[in-house]
């Protein structure tokens, strides 16, 4: 038997099997030895999260503010968890957008897989890199000061909701690459991800904003994680007397449950009109 064959477990087709299951753990493993040939785009992902961190706690830092006080490092990590769980948005969307351009995505829908399977593998292949992506900055903010105090309790429930909203963008992402369409579109995914993670209370107070554009700011679903999780890790922040400041962990679960319940099917339904 060849090293190839051993490479991957058999793809078993037939009808009898439960096809979901069955058809999504092919392709989760398929997503994983695709990571194990290439490494090169997770590993510059991780890089470039890093080095963000560290611009900004070296960088910006000492110009930088902490509102009551206190360290501008646990001020600044929960923002940027929250981030990179935004940077990941256009990595699902490549994925999904290179497979439609190779033609993967329409050899699958020829096949009897089940519809839901390659997007369900996509979702999980993506929160294992979610997993791995926050436990490098978590270390990384423990190098460089962070502390968490909530807890054991409240830090596992903050880092929860951190991958609650990461799950909630990855079928944004998968939605955005079904309806991409070429390189320019998938450039201006990337384009929006800056946008979408500063207009919130990342990085500025939405009280300093304009009215109307703190108000966009503070309901922004990133906002609503942002503040719970500064809360459970017993971090600095910037507090707020809007409804939704004095409900970011009630919305922190409540926003990424409505992403999902939106795009998840808008996600199906988009792959089952694909032209075969």
């Amino acid at each position: 038997m060849s090293a190839a064959s051993m490479s991957a477990p058999p793809v078993d087709l037939t009808p009898g099997r439960p096809a979901l299951l069955a058809d999504s753990g092919t392709l989760i493993w398929r997503g994983l030895a695709r990571w194990r040939r290439d490494p090169g785009p997770l590993i510059a992902s991780l890089g470039f999260n890093i080095l963000i961190v560290l611009m900004f706690a070296y960088l910006f830092g000492g110009a930088l503010q902490v509102p009551g006080g206190g360290s501008y490092r646990e001020f600044l990590m929960p923002g940027m968890f929250v981030m990179t769980m935004v940077f990941g948005i256009s990595l699902t969307t490549i994925a999904v957008a290179e497979d439609l351009e190779r033609g993967v995505t329409d050899r699958l829908r020829s096949m009897p897989v089940s519809p839901l399977a390659p997007l369900a593998a996509r979702a999980v292949a993506d929160m294992l890199f979610a997993v791995v992506t926050l436990g490098v900055l978590l270390l990384t903010g423990l190098a460089i000061g962070w502390r968490a105090h909530g807890g054991v309790g409240a830090t596992l429930a903050a880092v929860g909701l951190i991958l609650l909203l990461r799950f909630a963008l990855i079928w944004v992402g998968i939605f955005l690459g079904l309806v991409a369409r070429g390189q320019t579109a998938v450039v201006a995914v990337q384009t929006l991800e800056f946008p979408l993670g500063f207009l919130s209370n990342a990085f500025v107070a939405p009280s300093t904003m304009p009215a109307w554009l703190g108000a966009v700011a503070a309901w922004n679903p990133l906002s609503a994680t942002v503040g719970a999780t500064r809360e459970l890790f017993g971090n600095p922040g910037w507090g707020g007397d809007s409804w939704a400041a004095q409900h970011y962990p009630l919305l922190a679960v409540l926003w990424p449950l409505v992403l999902v319940a939106v795009f998840l099917p808008l996600s199906v339904a988009r792959y089952r009109r694909l032209a075969g």
